[in-house]
């Protein structure tokens, strides 16, 4: 069926025909590089929840990445932020901007302990009870946030003084906005002075939490019509009905980011960018080793700017390189490389601190990473050492100590011919040397070797 001739005129565009396929080109790029942005600017027949997930430790990329989710949310005027929490705590400055971008959202936001058996303890104990509406799924947990100084995975000993300074430090931010919150801060108080932890039942009764739901559809349909206390304090009914749940998911390079931040995963790439790189320096050329190195070098770097990396532990793993070529150098009888793995265990749970939880470097990476790193280190300097003593192979001082033979009678102070490597050499030499003799050749002088009987010969051969 043909169109009229005035609609198809005017709804037809004349396109040349050249720019039909980069027009494609462009469209299909669009779609590839914006069609998950496209898929969610779609509005959904009822009220939109934007569920983002807690559920790991947290640490700075998933910080930007809940960040990220409560703006998204904010810009599509969604109803509701879901937080779905299962984590064992995290990084006390990653836990501060989350709570931050919580209590200023223009969205609702509902922290939510799931699925049955999660938990909300230590840094997610702090966030559950910052949102708009706490809530847990049955048989979950939370609290045990008590802040702990950790080098690695041993608690660290400090004085009392110091031990006040951090929990009233911690109390007093725990305050700062539970009471505002409308929840029980004196109970909340003793999560953290005294490391006591809650069910969902003990959470709701003393007040922490304000419900519990089997799902997040349970907590959505109990949620709807109910009026919460904004932190501003404004009152606010939630409108919920057929409510849509839109997942914010990790993107590809938070994902990767986020494994480049784990305190074992961030230990393992800095030794293997020190190690690529050192090996690189000894034996130039292998390219392999150099390359590997230093994009792992990089990343390091990159993560080393993310977390709370303790300068104490960057210079004991120097220190222990040091002590690795040194050893390879010195007869220390086993003393330095001792020395360079005690420093590298400890410049590893030296390496990240954090006030709130005990995530660090685990001891068995680094004692897995330590070894092998010391005796590849150790190998390949004494390597180096050794090859400073070969005999050159190549150009004029590889003559000097070779032997070679009398082609001619050489008189004594006059100058004869002999064959060297196979090649005919003009020679001088003090002594007579017969035709047919051996001769050691003790210098060279342009294309003239002085040579001496080989019997005369006291020169070292190196």
């Amino acid at each position: 069926m043909s169109l009229p001739k005035r609609i198809r005129a005017k709804s037809i565009p004349r396109t040349p025909i050249s720019f039909l396929p980069l027009l494609g080109a462009l469209c299909f790029g669009a779609f590839f590089v914006l069609g998950p942005t496209a898929a969610l600017e779609e509005h959904p027949q009822g009220s939109l929840v934007m569920q983002l997930d807690l559920d790991r430790e947290v640490e700075p990329v998933l910080a930007t990445y809940i960040d990220e989710g409560i703006a998204e949310a904010e810009r599509r005027h969604a109803s509701l932020v879901l937080i779905t929490m299962d984590t064992p705590g995290g990084l006390s400055d990653s836990m501060k901007d989350i709570i931050q971008h919580i209590l200023t959202s223009k969205v609702p936001v509902v922290v939510y302990v799931s699925p049955t058996g999660a938990r909300g303890a230590s840094a997610g104990f702090f966030i559950l009870l910052s949102a708009d509406v706490a809530a847990m799924a049955p048989a979950t947990h939370a609290g045990a946030a008590s802040p702990i100084v950790a080098i690695g995975g041993f608690q660290m000993q400090i004085d009392e003084t110091m031990k006040r300074k951090i929990l009233n430090d911690a109390t007093a931010f725990l305050r700062s906005y539970t009471e505002k919150r409308g929840r029980n801060p004196a109970l909340a108080e003793t999560a953290v002075t005294d490391a006591k932890a809650f069910t969902e039942k003990e959470a709701l009764d003393g007040k922490l939490i304000d419900l519990i739901a089997s799902s997040p559809e349970d907590l959505l349909h109990q949620l709807d019509g109910r009026t919460i206390t904004r932190f501003d304090g404004t009152k606010m009914t939630l409108a919920l009905p057929s409510a849509v749940i839109r997942p914010f998911e990790l993107s590809t390079r938070q994902k990767f980011l986020a494994r480049i931040v784990e305190p074992d995963v961030f230990f393992v790439m800095l030794i293997l960018g020190v190690l690529g790189l050192y090996t690189e320096f000894t034996h130039p050329g292998m390219i392999a080793p150099g390359v590997i190195g230093g994009i792992c070098a990089v990343l390091a770097l990159y993560a080393m700017h993310l977390l709370p990396v303790n300068l104490a532990g960057v210079l004991l793993i120097l220190l222990a390189l040091a002590l690795f070529i040194l050893e390879a150098k010195f007869t220390s009888h086993g003393v330095l490389g001792a020395g360079g793995i005690v420093a590298m265990v400890l410049g590893a749970m030296f390496l990240i601190k954090s006030p709130l939880t005990t995530g660090g470097v685990s001891l068995g990476v680094a004692l897995a990473a330590t070894l092998p790193f010391a005796l590849i280190t150790i190998f390949l300097m004494r390597l180096v050492l050794r090859s400073r003593r070969w005999k050159t192979s190549t150009g004029r001082e590889e003559l000097i100590g070779a032997e070679g033979i009398a082609v001619s009678e050489l008189p004594a102070g006059a100058e004869g011919m002999i064959r060297v490597h196979g090649e005919l050499w003009r020679a001088f030499s003090t002594d007579a040397v017969p035709e047919g003799k051996p001769v050691r050749v003790r210098s060279v002088e342009g294309l003239k070797l002085h040579v001496e009987p080989e019997e005369a010969y006291s020169g070292e051969k190196k």
